[in-house]
């Protein structure tokens, strides 16, 4: 972590508080101002994770979705937390039991998953380990709450609730295509039209992001290889090799503009 990073997420913080002022503070952007001041003032930025645990009732953890990293990431701010920290991870698809193996305080660990755009999303989904206390999962529950947010209690499985039908449901999208029984434009629509979807499978796929779709369906299929809702597709293998990724490359199923 460097300084031009947390200078970079502070900017994206103050971004996204200013389209919640837009809608919020509609009639009084004065007002909207002094919200986003007060907030900001509340929010400090370290590049030292050790000492930023040290004074930290909860530390959530938003790294790079790799198993290892996150294990180290754990197991140093074990060692820096004070006992009572509890520690979560906002992990969309790897198991949260796993992750914090390294600590010594497991019944002290969750899950928090936030769904982007987080300032405009309402829920988050509170994941329990088979370790994880009564007492840290109401902690978890009551934090979230005082968010704002609408939490749903979720176990330790595979993409928890909502990725769990959601990724499978985009991975048929493909499956349906590469079997020639619809055009990538008319399973959009079909499903937009007569589900009611606000975005067609094909869309949420560019918007989620191509890699991160083939990571979490090959973490899924490594782990049940003969399951085949978990089966990888030979087309979001070709475009994420090409580097089409979604609308973060400009290219993925659909072209977008830079």
């Amino acid at each position: 972590m460097t300084d031009d990073v947390l200078k970079k997420a502070m900017k994206g913080i103050q971004a996204s508080l200013r389209r919640v002022v837009k809608k919020t503070f509609s009639e009084d952007p004065e007002s909207g101002d002094e919200f986003i001041q007060k907030v900001m003032q509340k929010v400090s930025t370290s590049t030292d994770p050790g000492a930023a645990a040290a004074s930290s009732d909860l530390v959530l953890e938003a790294i790079v979705e790799n198993m290892k990293i996150k294990q180290d990431l754990f197991g140093f701010l074990d060692k820096m937390a004070p006992e009572h920290t509890v520690f979560a991870s906002n992990t969309s698809s790897l198991p949260i039991g796993e992750i914090v193996s390294t600590t010594s305080r497991q019944d002290r660990c969750g899950g928090l998953h936030f769904f982007n755009p987080v300032p405009m999303m309402k829920l988050v989904e509170v994941v329990a380990t088979s370790s994880t206390s009564p007492e840290t999962a109401e902690s978890l529950l009551n934090f979230t709450k005082a968010l704002g947010k609408t939490p749903v209690c979720c176990k330790d499985t595979p993409g928890f609730i909502v990725n769990r039908l959601l990724v499978p449901y985009m991975m048929e999208a493909l499956r349906l295509h590469e079997r020639g029984h619809g055009s990538i434009e008319d399973i959009d629509t079909a499903m937009k039209l007569g589900a009611g979807y606000p975005m067609g499978p094909f869309e949420l796929s560019d918007y989620v992001g191509l890699d991160t779709m083939k990571f979490i369906i090959d973490g899924w299929s490594e782990k049940e290889p003969d399951n085949p809702i978990f089966a990888p597709s030979e087309l979001l293998n070709k475009l994420v090799a090409q580097g089409k990724l979604g609308k973060k490359t400009a290219e993925g199923f659909y072209k977008y503009k830079k």
